[in-house]
C-alpha cells in the first residue's frame, strides 16, 4: 500500500471514529435553530393582517421579502466566493447573529408592515449565511454517505422553518414574543457553530477569490443539469410551504374547525419534509440521486394536481394527503446540492452551492407571488396546479443527467 493510500485510509478512519457523527448532529441543531426565523412573520400573517389590516398583496411580501433577501445575499456570497475564501464556520456565525438582530429588532421596534417587510428582507439577507456554507461544512465530514449527511441537514432546517407555526400552535399568539424565540434561537445556532463544530478531513484549503467560477458553474454540463433539476424543484417547493398553511386555514375553518388545529397540521406538512429528506438521503447513497430525485418529483406533482380537490372536504384527508406532499417536496432538495458537492471543482463548492440557492430562490418569488393570484381567479381546487410544470421539468432534467458519463461521478459511481 502506498503512503498516499495509507494518509487516505488514515484520514477515512479518523473522519468516521473521530466525529463526523457529533459534526452531524450539532450541525443539523445548528441548521433548525438557524433558519426557524424563516417563516416566523408568514406563521403569524393573521396576528399581523388583524393589527395592520394587511391584504393578500401585503401577506404575501412577508414571505417575499425573505426570499428577495436571500437571493441577495446568495448572489453577494456567491460573486466574492465567501463559502471558499473564508472560514465556513465564521460565516456562518456572523450570519446567525445578523438574522437574530433582524428578528430582534422586528419583535421589538417594528411599528408597521412596511418596517416588517424590510427587516424580513435583512433575515433573509443574513439566512443566506447559514444554508449553503452549512451544506458545505457537511461535505468537508462526509464523502461515502453524503447523501444521507446533507438529507439530514437539510431536513434539519426543514423542521426549523415549520418551528414558528408550532409556536403558534402551543399558544403563544403574540407574534412580538414569537420573533424573539426564534431570535434566540439563531444565536444558539451561530454559538454552536462557533465553538463546536470544525471543518472535517474533506476540507479544501481556502481558495483564492475568482470570478469567473460564476460562470464555470454552467459551463460544466453535469453541473447545469443538476442545476436544472433544483430550478425545477424549487419553482414548487416555496410556494407549496408558503400557501398550503394558508389553505389549510381556510378549510379548516370553513369547516367549523379550531385554528390550532390548521396551525398544528401547518407545523405537520412542513416539518413532514424532515422524514423525507432523511430517507431520500439513505436511499440516494444506495441506488443513486437522480433516481430518488425523479421519485420524489413524480410523486410531489401528483400532489399539486390533486390536493385542490380535497380544499373544504374531509378536514383529514386534507391534511393527509398535505403531509405526502411535505415529505415528497423537499425529499429531493438535498439530493441536488450532494450532486453539486461531486460534480463541482472541490476549491469552489461554496460558490456553487451558494449560486444554486441564489437561483432557485429567485425562482421561487415568482411562484409565491403567482399563487394568491391564482386563488383569486380559480380557487383553491386549481390554483396549485401551476406548480407541477417544475416538477415534471425538474424530472426531464435528472433523467438526462442520469445517461451521461459524468453521472458516474454521484453518489461513488451509483448516479
Amino acid at each position: 500500500m502506498t503512503r498516499a493510500a495509507k494518509n487516505h485510509r488514515r484520514t477515512m478512519t479518523a473522519a468516521d471514529a473521530g466525529g463526523r457523527w457529533r459534526a452531524l448532529a450539532l450541525l443539523s441543531l445548528a441548521e433548525l435553530l438557524g433558519m426557524s426565523p424563516w417563516f416566523s412573520a408568514a406563521a403569524s400573517a393573521p396576528a399581523l393582517r388583524a393589527e395592520w389590516g394587511l391584504g393578500d398583496a401585503a401577506a404575501a411580501w412577508l414571505t417575499l421579502a425573505v426570499q428577495f433577501g436571500f437571493v441577495a445575499g446568495t448572489l453577494l456570497s456567491a460573486v466574492l466566493n465567501l463559502p471558499d475564501i473564508m472560514r465556513v464556520r465564521s460565516l456562518f456565525a456572523v450570519s446567525a447573529f445578523g438574522a437574530a438582530a433582524a428578528s430582534i429588532w422586528t419583535g421589538l421596534y417594528a411599528g408597521s408592515a412596511a418596517q416588517v417587510i424590510g427587516l424580513r428582507f435583512l433575515t433573509g439577507f443574513s439566512l443566506a449565511g447559514l444554508y449553503p456554507p452549512g451544506m458545505k461544512l457537511m461535505a468537508t465530514w462526509f464523502r461515502a454517505g453524503r447523501g444521507m449527511a446533507i438529507g439530514v441537514l437539510v431536513g434539519s432546517l426543514t423542521v426549523g422553518k415549520a418551528f414558528p407555526y408550532l409556536i403558534n400552535s402551543l399558544g403563544a399568539g403574540n407574534w412580538r414574543q414569537n420573533e424573539l424565540m426564534v431570535a434566540s434561537a439563531a444565536v444558539a445556532a451561530g454559538f454552536i457553530v462557533m465553538f463546536f463544530v470544525g471543518e472535517g478531513p474533506y476540507a479544501q484549503p481556502l481558495a483564492r477569490f475568482d470570478i469567473h467560477q460564476v460562470g464555470a458553474v454552467f459551463r460544466n454540463r453535469g453541473l447545469r443539469l443538476a442545476n436544472f433539476g433544483y430550478f425545477g424543484h424549487m419553482w414548487e417547493l416555496y410556494a407549496m410551504w408558503t400557501w398550503t398553511p394558508v389553505m389549510i386555514r381556510a378549510s379548516v375553518e370553513a369547516a367549523g374547525g379550531a385554528s390550532r388545529l390548521a396551525e398544528l397540521s401547518s407545523f405537520m406538512v412542513i416539518g413532514a419534509g424532515a422524514a423525507g429528506c432523511v430517507l431520500a438521503g439513505i436511499v440516494a447513497d444506495r441506488i443513486g440521486r437522480t433516481l430518488v430525485t425523479s421519485a420524489a418529483m413524480i410523486v410531489s406533482g401528483a400532489c399539486c394536481l390533486a390536493i385542490g380537490f380535497l380544499y373544504q372536504s374531509s378536514p383529514a384527508l386534507l391534511v393527509a394527503l398535505a403531509v405526502i406532499w411535505g415529505v415528497a417536496v423537499v425529499a429531493d432538495s438535498a439530493q441536488f446540492s450532494a450532486c453539486i458537492t461531486e460534480l463541482g471543482d472541490p476549491r469552489y463548492i461554496g460558490t456553487a452551492l451558494t449560486l444554486q440557492t441564489c437561483i432557485g430562490f429567485l425562482l421561487t418569488t415568482a411562484s409565491v407571488r403567482l399563487l394568491p393570484v391564482l386563488e383569486h381567479w380559480v380557487g383553491w381546487r386549481f390554483a396549485f396546479m401551476a406548480l407541477a410544470p417544475g416538477p415534471a421539468l425538474g424530472l426531464l432534467a435528472m433523467l438526462r443527467l442520469r445517461a451521461l458519463p459524468e453521472a458516474g461521478r454521484i453518489a461513488q459511481g451509483r448516479r
